[in-house]
């Protein structure tokens, strides 16, 4: 609905009505389209790098009195932005800009000239040949208009002031000594307040003394892999399709492949493998989505009784939507799992802090490396990080982008019906992501010829073949968290353009 249409104060601007912010006239905006004009005008601004990130607007009162328009307009302009994701209000610190949309790839081939036509190209080697250890640092650079990688959380979101009161409550309290060298297993504080919050939120029942902080997944699985070597364990079994990064990470050790069906990981298959350790997402199969269910958790459960290691990346396991969370495999079998979890996708990757809980087997050994490796993680954001979970701020912002990413999946699921609606979609009741199949269309050239001609055109994903090592229909993995409603239904609409046109290649 256009709020800006009806009411005759909406349009009671004289000719000399303008604005220092901006040099905003009025009086080119279409009749009825006062907050569409002024939003337009706002998101150019944000585009362009007039209004970078830290700028705080003026106060709807000062703005509307400037242009002589009424309060509204610009209140619903704001508001559009915010739910954008491009600004946020800050009480009395006012409304700031958080984020800026990207510049697409066409808009940088007109600033840049022709050479840059060249280097774009160079991105189609992204997808043409196998993708090595710096691939996702390269999908990062690639210049796009619109970012439909999975992965991230809705970061203009992060709970910027409840993060800097933390982090001043805590550097009150810290004494000289707190400044030294810590424990390598991590802060107590925040060892504590992590047991707590598995017990709370996942059913997982946890000393301190069972958690180490780590650096994110990423570390608890590379700590894994030399002890597990130094243990003689030569593979690693790993879900199919499965997230090409934890490959990446396991990289040293075999990842023989096995089969995800409707009901989860085939343990039938799992135990032909012959690998001795297994790596899983149960709560939420990356990518498709699929929760493992009772009988093979039960069947999982004799598999590991029988000598096996469960390797457990409890992913996206708070971000549920359509369905309570299944317990976590660790609460019923704590000396056979490796429960690994971090706050990347709950607060931002950037923070660089996560857990593993080890069975006895093996926590003595995790230590050490730990310890030989950076003598613990950073103690303060680890300190900040404790005193959020333990007063309720992060629950409360879990509740808060719920709402944000409930939002943004429901648009994306809107436009691939409108757009794609051949399009099989998987993973739907959870987590950041959607994978879809694209039976119906078979792209010549498959997946990775969908990506590479959508990255041409300005949006990035990643094609279904990333994240397999056994044959699979073509698909996609589209992320939606981290992308406004409009960028969604943009980005699957070029996609759907793309495959309608066959102008894949």
């Amino acid at each position: 609905m256009n709020r800006s249409i009806g009411s005759p104060a909406d349009r009671s601007i004289t000719t000399d009505a303008t604005s220092d912010f901006l040099q905003l006239d009025p009086g080119e905006a279409p009749s009825g389209g006062l907050s569409d004009w002024l939003t337009a005008r706002i998101r150019t601004a944000l585009a362009d790098g007039r209004l970078p990130i830290g700028t705080r607007l003026p106060a709807t009162r000062t703005l509307a009195a400037d242009l002589h328009v009424s309060r509204g307009v610009v209140t619903e302009a704001y508001r559009r932005l915010t739910e954008d994701g491009h600004v946020v209000g800050r009480g009395r610190g006012g409304t700031v800009v958080v984020a800026v949309p990207q510049v697409g790839a066409g808009e940088r081939k007109e600033e840049r000239g022709a050479s840059t036509v060249g280097q774009e190209r160079d991105h189609d080697d992204l997808f043409a040949t196998p993708p090595g250890l710096g691939v996702f640092d390269a999908i990062r650079a690639a210049p796009a208009r619109i970012d439909l990688s999975p992965g991230l959380p809705d970061l203009s979101a992060f709970p910027r002031a409840a993060w800097l009161r933390a982090e001043r409550a805590v550097l009150d309290g810290l004494t000289p000594p707190d400044f030294g060298y810590g424990d390598p297993r991590g802060t107590p504080a925040l060892r504590g307040a992590v047991a707590r919050w598995l017990s709370r939120n996942r059913g997982v029942p946890a000393d301190p003394d069972d958690v180490m902080i780590v650096n994110g997944t990423a570390q608890a699985l590379r700590l894994l892999v030399d002890v597990l070597r130094a243990d003689g364990i030569s593979q690693v079994a790993v879900e199919d399709p499965g997230s090409l990064g934890v490959r990446q990470h396991l990289r040293p050790l075999g990842t023989p492949p096995v089969p995800v069906d409707a009901h989860g990981v085939r343990v039938d298959a799992l135990r032909a493998t012959g690998a001795p350790a297994v790596l899983l997402t149960p709560a939420h199969q990356f990518p498709t989505g699929v929760v493992l269910g009772g009988e093979r958790r039960r069947e999982l459960m004799d598999w590991a009784r029988d000598g096996g290691l469960i390797i457990e990346d409890d992913y996206d396991a708070e971000h549920r939507y359509d369905r309570p969370a299944v317990p976590a495999l660790r609460s019923l079998l704590p000396d056979h799992v490796c429960y690994a979890g971090s706050v990347s996708k709950l607060l931002a990757p950037a923070l660089r802090l996560g857990w593993l809980l080890a069975p006895p087997a093996h926590r003595d050994a995790l230590v050490d490396a730990k310890r030989l490796t950076d003598l613990g993680s950073a103690a303060l954001p680890q300190l900040v990080l404790a005193h959020l979970m333990d007063s309720g701020a992060l629950e409360r912002h879990l509740r808060l982008i719920r709402k944000h990413h409930r939002r943004r999946r429901d648009a994306m699921i809107a436009a691939l019906r409108t757009h794609l609606p051949g399009a099989v979609v998987h993973g739907a009741a959870a987590g950041l992501h959607l994978m879809i199949t694209l039976d119906a269309y078979a792209p010549e050239g498959g997946d990775t010829a969908l990506a590479t001609t959508a990255l041409r055109h300005g949006v990035k994903t990643h094609p279904l073949t990333w994240h397999t090592q056994l044959p699979h229909p073509p698909g996609l993995v589209l992320g939606y968290a981290a992308s406004t409603t409009a960028e969604i239904a943009e980005g699957v609409g070029l996609l759907g353009r793309l495959m309608r046109a066959g102008d894949v290649t």
